[in-house]
């Protein structure tokens, strides 16, 4: 009976993860849920369920750095250990095949928590399609008052006139920061993020329509990536979960 109950469990999260999570995650939360089943038990269970987590694979990556515009210097330097909110930011577009054509989707990320602040999608690779819009709701819901480094590849849309200027308008100060060319672990944080997006989800839609997709990638980041996804980068706790524990740990520093 035991069993039975835990194989249940189990089913119910590899659903809800969308057939992403693999043992590791499982078994964590099922420790959550109040289920005591030890490693190998939980393992033996996924294996006789056949409930394999999907693998990543290649994907074609976004990029054109033949320009004319300037280019930043690399002050991330692959350096993703930060100690607050807002400290750094690192972005990445993608594109998405439908039955219209390509959507480009254009992300934001905190590598704080691994939050993805700002996204925007567009039919076009233009910079006001792209990166201004993501941009703009990144700032909207974010307090960037105090320094923040803004990373990125060298595309055109990062190193453009007009998203320069409006960085420079920007009421916090913001530094500019880009990647080595052709260097893609520059960008880990993004580049693994649209891993998970599109092995996880992408790969198993067929979109008709930028509007379907659109939709889509929406709920997947809004109601599972920022919300109920685990990070292995943070101990396998949610984004929720581990802000919380950095405020209490504040709060407890601020009262001692």
């Amino acid at each position: 009976m035991e069993n039975e109950a835990l194989t249940v469990a189990i089913h119910g999260i590899f659903k809800d993860s969308f057939g992403s999570y693999g043992a590791p995650r499982i078994q964590d939360e099922l420790l959550k849920r109040g289920y005591g089943a030890s490693r190998p038990r939980e393992a033996r269970i996924v294996r006789a369920n056949r409930l394999f987590a999907k693998r990543k694979r290649k994907f074609r990556v976004t990029t054109d750095s033949r320009h004319d515009y300037p280019i930043a210097p690399n002050i991330l330097d692959r350096d993703f250990t930060v100690h607050r909110k807002n400290q750094v930011w690192v972005s990445d577009m993608t594109r998405i095949r439908t039955g219209e054509g390509w959507m480009y989707l254009t992300v934001i990320m905190d590598p704080f928590q691994r939050k993805v602040v700002g996204r925007s999608m567009g039919k076009t690779l233009g910079t006001a399609d792209t990166i201004i819009p993501a941009w703009k709701m990144a700032i909207r819901s974010n307090n960037t008052a105090d320094r923040l480094i803004f990373h990125s590849d060298r595309n055109s849309q990062y190193a453009s006139y007009e998203f320069a200027d409006i960085l420079k308008e920007h009421n916090g100060p913001v530094v500019q920061s880009m990647s080595r060319k052709g260097n893609c672990w520059d960008k880990a944080v993004a580049e693994s993020f649209f891993k998970s997006l599109k092995v996880e989800w992408v790969y198993h839609q067929n979109y008709s329509f930028r509007s379907e997709a659109e939709l889509s990638i929406f709920e997947w980041i809004e109601t599972w990536y920022n919300r109920s996804r685990t990070r292995s980068t943070l101990d396998y706790k949610t984004i929720e979960e581990f802000e919380n524990e950095m405020y209490n740990q504040k709060s407890e520093a601020s009262e001692a």
